[in-house]
């Protein structure tokens, strides 16, 4: 008994014994580890990279710019069976454990050990707190030591932090795949849905993805993704979380990927987002941009851009195709699987209707074709093939060498690549089964809608696909006005005391540029027309070039720069008279913010493509309006106060009453001047046509009194358009179908008068006051204050009038008699107009 007592001791103290050493070998592994573990205490202000995201006017998401494709949603506004997902498929014992779940360890070791062998996957041990410890603070090292660690974060964490913000950050933190991080981020790139809209079937998917999101990619591996899918719904019954009914339904679900787009989420508006991309970078720096969860309101109209891609393209593509087919874009084999071959061929993908195909087999009356097929989300090439015919109704207008074809096989051999979309009648309805031939246009273009009273961009069109070329003509071009220009000139000669029907002399003129630079003759387009003593207002409506220069050179060019530079068509213009015609290079964007000026009674415009940038707490970092509201704030309520006045402290560039006199001018130009085709807009308009040396570049820039528009046409290497290629031609037609649609549902509102300004009858063609027995050749006349329309004539240029050079400086001004009512006549070719 005494051996027993004495061997039960020993027994005890060598337990004992092993006791303490094992306490003090985990003491010491503790210690050890514990001693270089990260600071947990980061995951306090844990501020992850966010997408910043940009949005039309109206809401619609416009962009999505990062690079870690990641949405924070604070666990409130994650849905519970989102979350009961999760922890179905990871941890479902997470909010009983303090970190490590040793249950759950001891079932992951029960069925390793019974799995063994059998290729299944071993049940995972980790807890949701251990995936957060290793996923923020941690390297993804396989290593004891790295387990360890792992284990001691996670029980600090849990004392640490509440259970619902170590689930939201493992929510927000996870990498899903295909570039998604977090389960926002996951459920828009898998099924361009957000989290609310998840069905079981979708939200189990998105739980089954943590471990190897690779491994279960939704075409690739499809089987075992499904499986893996289902292995979660039968967590999720198994836990009580959802009904027998629902489980079995969501088992039978497809799995059906919606894949999300990487670029503009707006069609048309990708020159419009990647310019918002590029001020946001210019403002904030990359970071911000790319990580600091920015959310963008900007000015864009989608109704409105559609419009603006609408019409632009058509111009584009109607002058194009009527200077001839030119060819495909490319020559295929069609032998054996012409789709996989043709699907290797890069296409734009910017431009739908048009859609990429092959010539298949061709005849005299008519040609088939295949169309580019698809790829799914794994990269293969879908195994669809869609054929469709071209008729000679398609290829009609494909001209080669200026004769029209009179069979498609003479423009279609097999093997050709084209761009073909559906063949639509005159009365606007598509022909089942045929398709139209389609030429990518050489020439390029841009146009700018601007709402003329804030500077607000509702539309720009930088191209004619952005897939194409990123190159935003409406921002990056700078070309020459031409006559386009002119309406500053006028402004700034109206706002210093000369009024429309001020009279300048149209005949030819020399200017002495100066020692060796020979002498300049500037003439009118018209193949050498001039209409002698003619007001401005006739001036601008006919685009006369002499009787511009002589009146530039009658205020003098450094008022006419002073004017370019507060309008912001240029920074600096030069002391020469040629830029009085728009010779000096600009874009389409100065433009049109110039004319808004006009239309808005003169006050100074920023344009802008962002209305309000908010930090990822909702704070307004940016607002474009900055105009103080006035009793816009009401503590007490609405007590019978005045009405909230905004205050307006912008800049008057303009006197109110020179602003609405041009305006006028400039209705007159599209009443009866260069720009008569916009007339057919049925709404007040005005604007001004301008045209380039040797036809290289065409413009119309012009406005209704809520809606300001510019259009710009040419080639990106300038080139001559052809003689018939005019801004009245040419643009003007593009803007006119703009407006059209713009203002089809807009009363047709007149110009506002301002205070001040007397409307008084004058002869349309001298300027001078209509008698009472005048007949209909009269219009109303905005004069202001102290000036009216003059009683004897007083012309600006007659001493040059001969052709002579005119003396340095200002000319004098010859006065009396009444105007010749002929025109001078002198060959010549005419130039910037």
């Amino acid at each position: 008994m005494r051996l027993l007592v004495r061997f039960m001791g020993f027994l005890f103290a060598a337990g004992t014994v092993v006791f303490l050493v094992g306490v003090a070998a985990v003491a010491g592994a503790i210690w050890h580890f514990s001693k270089d573990l990260p600071d947990y205490s980061q995951l306090q202000d844990y501020e992850p990279p966010v997408m910043t995201r940009v949005h039309a006017a109206d809401g619609a998401l416009l962009g999505e710019y990062s690079k870690e494709r990641r949405l924070y949603l604070p666990i409130q506004a994650v849905p519970k069976l989102v979350i009961n997902a999760f922890l179905a498929a990871e941890d479902k014992n997470f909010y009983e454990h303090g970190g490590i779940d040793y249950q759950g360890m001891a079932r992951a070791a029960i069925l390793y050990a019974q799995n063994y062998g059998s290729n299944r996957r071993p049940q995972g041990a980790s807890t949701i707190t251990q995936q957060v410890a290793k996923n923020f603070l941690l390297t993804n090292e396989v290593s004891f030591a790295r387990k360890i660690k792992e284990a001691l974060l996670a029980m600090r964490i849990e004392r640490a932090y509440s259970k619902d913000r170590i689930l939201e950050l493992y929510l927000n933190e996870i990498y899903l795949g295909l570039g998604a991080y977090g389960i926002a981020a996951a459920s828009l790139v898998y099924f361009d849905k957000s989290v609310n809209e998840l069905t079981i079937a979708e939200a189990s998917y998105l739980a089954s993805l943590p471990k190897a999101p690779a491994a279960l990619h939704p075409v690739r591996n499809r089987d075992r993704a499904i499986e893996r899918r289902n292995y979660v719904i039968d967590r999720l019954l198994e836990n009580g979380w959802i009904k027998q009914a629902d489980a079995d339904k969501a088992r039978k679900d497809p799995l059906n990927v919606t894949s999300r787009s990487n670029g503009a989420h707006i069609f048309a508006g990708e020159y419009f987002a990647e310019e918002v991309r590029r001020d946001i970078f210019e403002r904030y720096g990359e970071k911000k941009l790319y990580e600091g969860g920015l959310s963008v309101r900007t000015t864009l109209d989608p109704k409105i851009q559609v419009m603006a891609r609408k019409t632009m393209v058509a111009g584009l593509v109607n002058y194009d195709e009527a200077q001839g087919w030119r060819g495909p874009v490319h020559k295929l084999d069609v032998s054996g699987d012409w789709g996989v071959k043709l699907a290797d061929v890069k296409s734009l993908s910017d431009i739908s209707p048009w859609r990429m195909a092959v010539v298949l087999e061709t005849s005299d009356q008519s040609a088939r074709i295949g169309f580019q097929p698809g790829r799914e989300l794994g990269g293969a090439v879908s195994k669809e093939r869609q054929t469709g015919i071209i008729t000679m109704d398609g290829v009609r207008w494909a001209k080669t060498k200026g004769k029209a074809p009179t069979a498609v096989s003479q423009v279609l051999q097999p093997g050709d690549v084209i761009y073909a979309d559906p063949l639509v009648t005159k009365e606007g309805t598509a022909v089942e089964g045929q398709y139209r031939l389609r030429q990518l246009p050489e020439v390029s273009g841009a146009m700018v809608a601007m709402d003329p009273w804030t500077g607000r961009v509702l539309a720009m069109v930088g191209g004619f696909s952005f897939d194409q070329s990123q190159f935003n003509r409406a921002t990056q071009a700078y070309r020459q006005p031409g006559s386009s220009f002119k309406p500053i000139v006028y402004s700034s000669a109206l706002d210093n005391g000369y009024t429309p029907s001020t009279t300048v002399i149209d005949a030819p003129i020399e200017i002495d540029q100066g020692q060796g630079a020979g002498v300049w003759r500037p003439e009118n387009y018209s193949t050498g027309k001039y209409y002698g003593p003619t007001t401005l207002r006739n001036a601008l409506q006919r685009s006369l070039n002499t009787v511009t220069v002589r009146l530039a050179q009658d205020i003098g060019m450094p008022l006419v720069g002073e004017y370019a530079k507060r309008f912001g068509v240029y920074d600096e213009l030069p002391n020469y008279l040629s830029y009085a015609l728009g010779a000096g290079e600009t874009t389409v964007m100065r433009m049109v913010t110039a004319y808004s000026m006009f239309a808005n009674g003169g006050r100074r415009v920023k344009p802008t493509l962002i209305d309000r940038i908010q930090d990822r707490y909702g704070h307004t970092i940016f607002k474009h309006d900055t105009r103080e509201c006035r009793g816009c704030d009401a503590p007490g309520g609405w007590k019978s106060q005045p009405e909230p006045q905004l205050v307006d402290r912008r800049e008057q560039v303009l006197d109110p009453m020179t602003a609405y006199q041009i305006t006028e001018m400039m209705e007159g130009v599209v009443q009866r001047g260069t720009a008569t085709v916009v007339k057919e807009v049925g709404k007040p308009i005005a604007g001004k046509t301008g045209t380039t040396n040797d036809e290289k570049d065409v413009w119309f820039v012009g406005f209704s009194p809520d809606l300001a528009v510019g259009v710009y046409m040419g080639y990106d290497k300038p080139r001559n358009l052809g003689r018939t290629a005019t801004g009245g031609h040419v643009a003007a037609p593009i803007a006119r179908d703009f407006l059209k649609l713009a203002l089809a549902d807009k009363p047709p509102t007149p110009f506002k008068v301002p205070a001040g300004i007397k409307l008084i009858r004058v002869d349309a063609k001298t300027g001078m006051r209509a008698g009472p027995g005048d007949g209909g050749n009269t219009i109303l006349e905005a004069f202001k204050p102290g000036t009216a329309p003059p009683d004897n004539y007083s012309v600006i240029g007659v001493a040059d009038a001969d052709g002579r050079s005119p003396a340095p400086g200002p000319q004098p001004s010859q006065s009396g008699g009444q105007p010749d009512g002929g025109f001078f006549m002198r060959p010549g070719t005419g130039g910037l107009y």
